[in-house]
């Protein structure tokens, strides 16, 4: 885990709309070593698809430089494509093959030999528990074996890189403990992955490190856990109510933490160092909006409380 295997320099991407130019990166520098779990992490718009696009040569830069494995990824794109393998949210199936027929026809597509091509299909379908469905259809799959089903097939010609665009969202949590078993055991022979989620719990125990990014800009890119100590000694209070809550309630002279608190319908998160002297305000508070204070947990510091530290708590759609 020495050498970069992807290395973003400056990275930019500007899109011309009637409105005028819009920013979608506006400076992206990072590096990830071979063989690390990294994680790209930032709230909604903030850049994470643009910049996945970029390093994998489908969108192509306004400016800066990125190369994968050495080959920079405008210049010497075919060769990047060798290298790297992406799955995507929206990633779509061969809806008339097999499973094993579709892990087959990607081999055959990267010039395997029939028999190449079927024997890797069928070791890969071992390793990722699918050889019971390899004759089924993609509609015969549940979201979790079609998940798995696409990393599969994007490791029929043994990426040096793994591209995962939210690899488990939508699908249940057997299926999400089934497949982080399996690219655990992936990681663990040495494939360098770099992975986008919005499950900050998820990136906070399989990434080693990760990069907070916000408005097409690295806020932070660090080790997991120096990105938690980051967040000092605050910790997160939440408190529910029986009904929604409005901070616009706030008697005068409440805590200006709480006046930032974020706020998702019955539920109030607070990040604070002093969680004792919280406990009437959130009474006053669901006195002054009607509501009655059902529960209250506290939670030690996580990647959660850099993330919010880092790109505020504005809910963004």
């Amino acid at each position: 885990m020495s050498e970069a295997v992807i290395a973003a320099t400056g990275l930019r991407k500007t899109y011309r709309t009637r409105q005028g130019e819009r920013e979608a990166v506006r400076s992206v520098t990072l590096q990830v070593r071979s063989g690390e779990f990294f994680g790209l992490l930032g709230p909604n718009g903030a850049g994470k698809s643009t910049t996945i696009g970029m390093l994998t040569t489908l969108v192509q830069p306004t400016g800066g430089s990125a190369h994968i494995a050495g080959f920079d990824v405008v210049r010497q794109s075919r060769e990047v494509r060798r290298r790297i393998s992406l799955v995507h949210q929206s990633n779509a199936v061969d809806r008339e093959l097999s499973v094993r027929e579709n892990l087959e026809f990607r081999g055959r597509y990267w010039g395997m030999g029939s028999r190449g091509a079927r024997a890797r299909a069928d070791a890969l379908l071992e390793q990722f528990g699918l050889g019971d469905r390899r004759d089924a259809l993609f509609y015969q799959l549940s979201g979790g074996q079609l998940r798995r089903m696409l990393i599969a097939r994007a490791l029929v010609h043994h990426p040096e890189v793994l591209f995962l665009d939210e690899p488990t969202v939508g699908i249940d949590p057997h299926s999400r403990a089934h497949l982080w078993d399996v690219l655990r055991e992936l990681h663990g022979r040495g494939q360098t992955i770099l992975m986008t989620t919005h499950n900050l719990d998820e990136a906070e125990r399989f990434c080693r490190r990760a990069a907070i990014i916000d408005a097409g800009q690295v806020l932070a890119c660090d080790t997991v856990g120096a990105l938690v100590a980051r967040a000092g000694g605050r910790v997160t209070v939440s408190a529910t109510y029986d009904g929604p809550v409005d901070l616009a309630a706030l008697p005068a002279g409440s805590s200006a933490e709480l006046r930032r608190a974020d706020v998702r319908e019955a539920t109030v998160h607070v990040v604070t160092e002093k969680p004792e002297g919280l406990l009437g305000e959130l009474i006053a508070l669901g006195s002054a909006t009607g509501r009655q204070l059902l529960d209250m947990t506290t939670s030690r510091p996580s990647l959660e409380n850099a993330f919010l530290e880092l790109t505020g708590r504005t809910y963004r759609a």
